[in-house]
């Protein structure tokens, strides 16, 4: 579907770690997380909390950016939220 709005997120869990993923439905995702259904990472870590979302044009490139995202280092992640304050979640 070209209508669909894709987005990159980072969540912080309580352990003070980040994960970092992209969908279509940022809402649902984050109750999926919550609820201990998001990803495997995330379960067991809360609580956890949206620092960051950045819009994509499509699943493509919201791939591509998570690869980007994820092959950073957690200073240059904190950076990001610090310069990019428009974007935050």
């Amino acid at each position: 579907m070209s209508d669909e709005k894709w987005v990159l997120y980072i969540l912080e869990c309580g352990d003070h770690t980040l994960y970092t993923g992209i969908t279509n439905d940022l809402e649902k995702r984050l109750e999926a997380h919550r609820a201990g259904t998001g990803a495997k990472y995330t379960r067991g870590r809360g609580p956890l909390t949206l620092c960051y979302t950045e819009p994509c044009e499509d699943r493509g490139q919201a791939s591509r950016r998570e690869w980007e995202v994820k092959h950073m280092t957690r200073a240059e992640k904190m950076l990001l939220f610090r310069t990019d304050t428009a974007r935050r979640g």
